[in-house]
């Protein structure tokens, strides 16, 4: 977890608080922090309340292949603030973004570029 960085905010976009985001997965908020806590999801405290990403939820479940390519990036020794970075800056070799790869069922591609950032 780490404190709101501004120009996260117009990169990310959209943002639920625990709770927001417990509901569609039918999970508690506690739950969503205990995702945080072992990398497989990635918030930041927002106007004193602990947030995620809105773009992390496909419906009622994490996008396909967040949890793993989170894993990934902070093996590489990413901060939260870097992954969100990453993960939400155009890349013209995707195209998109990280996140919108993963969401259109392009994560292969995503976490290989995780993986080469290790090195």
């Amino acid at each position: 977890m780490t404190r709101h960085e501004p120009d996260i905010d117009a990169l990310v976009g959209e943002w639920l608080t625990l709770k927001e985001a417990a509901a569609p997965l039918g999970v508690s908020p506690n739950r969503i922090k205990q995702l945080i806590r072992e990398n497989r999801m990635m918030g930041v405290v927002r106007s004193g309340e602990l947030s995620i990403p809105a773009a992390f939820l496909d419906g009622d479940d994490l996008v396909k292949g967040l949890p793993g390519t989170l894993v990934l990036l902070s093996d590489a020794g990413f901060s939260t603030e870097e992954a969100l970075r990453w993960l939400f800056t155009p890349d013209d070799s995707l195209p998109g973004t990280p996140i919108q790869a993963m969401r259109e069922n392009r994560g292969t591609e995503v976490r290989r570029r995780a993986q080469g950032l290790a090195f």
